[in-house]
């Protein structure tokens, strides 16, 4: 099944969106029925995601201190963090503006003629206050536990760090501990496996789930605003892969074909986290060593969120354009640079990208009331940009690596992992020291029948 991953995961998201689909069209919404629709399709996904969680945390640990203390090299490590940081500043810059440039060139909030308060922002929920000064002390742990607990991947990054090159300080006596570091992150790349066969049923649950709840009517109703981000988002995978392929060059074609899996994942969940351990095992496999993807990708996790930052910039003109409020150019600089940095701080936040348009509509004193217009359609959205950040980190990864002169041979793309014992010959007794009359029947025969 593994080897059909794929293809079993592209059928889940065909029968989720019919199944959906039915459910939507013959079970009153009114109904109990319908609840229970909607939950166990939420539940299916909600283990799937579960489960991957429960992995995100100490792969990033074992991964990134076991492939720092490898490197040997404290000054290699400040070296591939500012190619990384480099790398992430200017995929920020093309990605905020591009979506500028489709958002004006497309115009696809324009004729709406929407008032102010024309919606409210009670229809969006509680949003969190963006504060970058409470993002930047919330980057350095105070318990390590916790933050693995919570998966704050900026703050088990950082740990990850101090340890590692503590290890190298420590040389020898560290060893056993990096051993350890390696045997963990070997072991959550094994379960990795072993929840992917869930993949199909999660993919089916989460766009049945949504399907069912809101209608394919939806789609219909923002049919402009969608195909018009989509367009957008083609526009930027073709620039990130032409900007991989200056690096790759003819390997650009195989990294696509390895991290298929990972981006449909991501894609049909619309959640990163839940594409990440897959797409580590992916990118062993296409050459990247784990010294430099434990640490790059992670680091990309929090601050290379490309899909994420075209949106917050198209959708933040989009609600311009729809109240009929003209920005000048100047004022669309501003908001770019604005984005640069907001953008850098919303790891860990929940609705980030809605986070980061808030804020900046706020900024710019424009409706913020203007964030509803899109949330209806956010799910939609945020596949869409959510692939989109897991092909700008594969790419970000695999160029740092290759400028590094450290990218290896490629294993099978699809390469079985070891597979636990099973029907062995011993039949789970090995070791134990059993007397003969132990493994027979003569003890279960009552006295007088011996």
């Amino acid at each position: 099944m593994a080897r059909r991953l794929t293809v079993f995961i592209l059928i889940g998201m065909v029968l989720g969106i019919v199944v959906g689909f039915a459910v939507r069209s013959f079970v009153p919404a009114d109904s109990q029925a319908y609840e229970y629709w909607l939950r166990g399709f939420g539940t299916l996904a909600t283990i799937f995601l579960n489960l991957i969680k429960m992995l995100v945390a100490p792969l990033i640990l074992g991964t990134l201190i076991a492939g720092i203390a490898h490197m040997g090299d404290s000054s290699a490590l400040g070296r591939i963090g500012t190619r990384a940081l480099a790398w992430f500043i200017l995929a920020s810059l093309v990605s905020i503006s591009l979506g500028l440039v489709m958002v004006n060139l497309l115009e696809p909030g324009a004729g709406l003629h929407l008032a102010v308060g024309a919606h409210s922002t009670a229809e969006v929920g509680e949003v969190k206050k963006l504060d970058l000064f409470e993002f930047i002390e919330h980057i350095f742990p105070k318990n390590v536990v916790q933050a693995m607990a919570e998966n704050n991947v900026l703050q088990i990054l950082v740990f990850a760090l101090f340890a590692g090159i503590g290890l190298t300080a420590i040389g020898e006596k560290g060893k056993p501990l990096v051993r350890g570091a390696e045997a963990l992150a070997e072991l959550m790349l094994q379960i990795t496996g072993y929840v992917m066969l869930l993949a199909p049923l999660a993919v089916f649950g989460a766009l049945a789930k949504v399907v069912a709840q809101y209608g394919l009517a939806i789609l219909g109703t923002y049919a402009e605003l969608l195909t018009e981000f989509y367009i957008a988002l083609v526009l930027l995978w073709t620039l990130l892969l032409g900007a991989g392929a200056i690096f790759l060059r003819t390997r650009i074609f195989s990294l696509i074909r390895y991290v298929r899996e990972p981006l449909l994942i991501a894609f049909s969940t619309a959640s990163s986290e839940a594409a990440m351990p897959k797409l580590f095992e992916q990118l062993d496999r296409f050459g990247v060593p784990r010294r430099i993807s434990g640490f790059v990708l992670p680091l990309g996790y929090s601050f290379n969120l490309d899909g994420s930052m075209m949106y917050a910039s198209f959708a933040t003109i989009f609600i311009a354009q729809a109240y009929d409020i003209e920005l000048s150019i100047t004022t669309q600089i501003l908001i770019l640079l604005t984005l640069m940095v907001s953008s850098k701080g919303i790891a860990a936040v929940p609705r980030a990208s809605l986070v980061v348009i808030t804020a900046t509509l706020a900024m710019f004193d424009l409706p913020v009331e203007g964030v509803a217009l899109v949330f209806a359609i956010d799910h939609f959205l945020d596949m869409g940009r959510t692939a989109t950040n897991v092909v700008g980190n594969a790419v970000a990864t695999s160029v740092i690596t290759k400028w590094e002169g450290m990218l290896e041979v490629e294993e099978p793309v699809d390469a079985e992992r070891p597979h636990a014992p099973a029907h062995t010959v011993h039949r789970g007794a090995r070791g134990l020291d059993l007397a003969e009359d132990m493994v027979t029947d003569e003890r279960k025969q009552p006295p007088a029948d011996r």
